[in-house]
């Protein structure tokens, strides 16, 4: 799973919860925020071998930290123990919630794509429904929890820039994982892989930030 993430980010945003976009741009993809460095320290392991599922060359044999069931609990409730921490007395519980939501939903979506390549804890009883043996339904999937959750992020907002500045964004999500599914090659190394994916997740949820930052600055045009 890959932008379909962030459908999830764009889904349970909202004025009553207040948490920033940016945030749970990151939050969907914790997870992976960790692993990368995880991989280049070499805590956690990962080789390309071609042809291991339809999508991806990726035998993501050893993340245990990150990815196993009780690793991704745990980050889960650690993240929104930070998220109220920072945020004081403005974090509401639902929005302390939203956010340890947020990066589970990560476990839950991978669980539907991966090879059984995910443990419910260390590095045992490993789980996966194997969507990424087949490249179209899994496109599919993708695309639908983004534009879902593009959509209905959408319905809450009336700011015209930010409408926009998300459909041209959610385009080039899709166009992207487009790539990503049918035409991309193999990385050269797990450790250009994990850069690359630090780079990417970190690209987003600084557009994310720039989404927000947009609408902010009209809303203060129009209340002048």
């Amino acid at each position: 799973m890959f932008v379909g993430h962030y459908g999830v980010a764009f889904a349970v945003k909202s004025e009553r919860n207040k948490i920033p976009l940016w945030i749970l741009f990151v939050a969907v993809q914790l997870l992976d925020f960790l692993w990368a460095p995880f991989v280049l320290l070499g805590l956690e392991k990962v080789r390309m071998i071609p042809g291991i599922t339809a999508t991806n060359a990726l035998d993501l044999y050893y993340m245990p930290y990150t990815h196993s069931l009780v690793g991704a609990l745990v980050w889960s409730g650690l993240a929104a123990l930070l998220y109220k921490v920072a945020s004081g007395a403005k974090a509401s519980r639902a929005a302390v919630f939203v956010v340890a939501f947020a990066v589970f939903s990560h476990w839950i979506l991978d669980l539907i794509v991966h090879r059984p390549d995910l443990a419910i804890y260390d590095d045992t009883w490993k789980v996966g429904f194997g969507l990424w043996n087949h490249r179209g339904p899994e496109f599919v999937l993708e695309i639908a929890i983004l534009v879902g959750g593009i959509f209905l992020y959408l319905k809450r907002n009336n700011s015209v820039a930010r409408r926009a500045g998300t459909v041209v964004f959610g385009v080039v999500l899709i166009l992207i994982q487009a790539g990503n599914t049918f035409v991309r090659r193999p990385p050269s190394s797990d450790r250009a892989f994990a850069i690359a994916a630090l780079v990417f997740y970190t690209f987003f949820a600084g557009v994310a930030f720039l989404l927000e930052t947009r609408r902010g600055k009209e809303g203060a045009k129009l209340a002048s």
